[in-house]
């Protein structure tokens, strides 16, 4: 009787053993966490979209989210119904920042060209990761697009561009039921690119872990000191 008990007791304590390392250890699931925290809002931006049959833009709000399990900035936003959630990493943060300082010295220059077939891309591409859904009780869906780092002309007026390529959903839903994400460009102004890589830089994310009581989104504008030479959309 008795050693049946220290064996009930020893089948316990491994359960519970196990529990904890697979409830405390998030290794495995998340590699490029930086804390064990849910995601939390760091700020809106703004930025223009394709407006449907026209050839015009339309300013849409772009809310920012930290995901400190992920290390990645989630750019969400609504766009001709459906509700995007764009996840960017680290290294993708630091392409699209490093993109940004290319076009701005082609802007000062003005060696920026209207030809869109060779701009779309000109500065990069991105490996991204997407999720999607129409309606907030509808699935949400999952893909891998790659993302263009370019440029764009509206009529006369010069954009630094994201586009976010078609591609598959992936999962485990049936090849007949499976979606596409569709093409998706968003166009920023220099000083609506420049909001974007401040939340995006990585040690100003860091900082906001230690204590996020006293947190608040960065919204300071950042002046643009480079001498212009195109109209921006605004202007």
């Amino acid at each position: 009787m008795m050693k049946r008990f220290i064996i009930i007791l020893l089948v316990c304590a491994f359960a519970f053993f196990g529990f904890s390392c697979a409830s405390g250890n998030r290794g495995p699931q998340y590699p490029n966490m930086v804390a064990d925290m849910d995601p939390f809002p760091i700020g809106t931006i703004t930025a223009q979209f394709d407006r449907l049959l026209s050839s015009q833009l339309t300013t849409n709000d772009v809310q920012v989210f930290f995901y400190p399990r992920e290390n990645a900035v989630v750019l969400q936003f609504r766009h001709e119904f459906v509700t995007y959630r764009q996840f960017w990493d680290m290294k993708g943060r630091e392409q699209f920042s490093a993109a940004l300082n290319r076009y701005k010295e082609d802007y000062a220059v003005r060696n920026l060209s209207t030809r869109y077939n060779r701009t779309k891309a000109v500065y990069g591409k991105v490996m991204g990761r997407l999720e999607w859904q129409s309606f907030a009780f509808t699935a949400v869906r999952e893909a891998s697009p790659v993302i263009d780092l370019g440029y764009r002309f509206k009529g006369d007026m010069p954009f630094f561009v994201t586009g976010q390529n078609p591609a598959r959903e992936e999962g485990t839903a049936s090849e007949q039921d499976k979606q596409e994400a569709v093409q998706v460009n968003m166009y920023f102004t220099r000083a609506q690119a420049d909001e974007l890589v401040k939340l995006f830089d990585q040690s100003w994310l860091l900082g906001l872990l230690g204590d996020r009581g006293t947190f608040r989104p960065m919204e300071e504008s950042m002046e643009e000191s480079t001498p212009d030479g195109y109209r921006e959309y605004g202007d």
